[in-house]
């Protein structure tokens, strides 16, 4: 069974980093950063890298914050997927790509 990722058209979407983010402004957490990249077993660079939109989330990653958060591994990749997927078709390269020919008509 294929499932379609949501991706908004007239915005980039959300970054992962943003939920990332929410847990560190989480009040009843007490947080940081670097306690984070801890639990996580990386470096406080490469989270913030994450945090910042600098690096994308790979399924290692994934799993990680799944073990840490409690959000599924999916979620973080389908988070990381929509915003690939925009950037993708919004890119200088997405106008070349839309010359191509197909090999057949898609069916209807």
């Amino acid at each position: 069974m294929t499932r379609e990722i949501m991706v908004p058209t007239h915005r980039r979407p959300t970054l992962p980093g943003e939920f990332i983010r929410e847990y560190l402004q989480d009040p009843e957490l007490h947080l940081t950063q670097g306690d984070l990249a801890n639990r996580l077993r990386i470096s406080r660079a490469n989270l913030s890298a994450i945090i910042n939109g600098r690096r994308a989330i790979t399924p290692a990653m994934a799993m990680r914050l799944e073990r840490v958060l409690g959000v599924s591994m999916q979620t973080w990749l389908n988070l990381q997927t929509a915003v690939n997927i925009y950037d993708t078709l919004h890119s200088p390269e997405a106008k070349e790509i839309s010359k191509l020919k197909p090999l057949r008509k898609p069916a209807a």
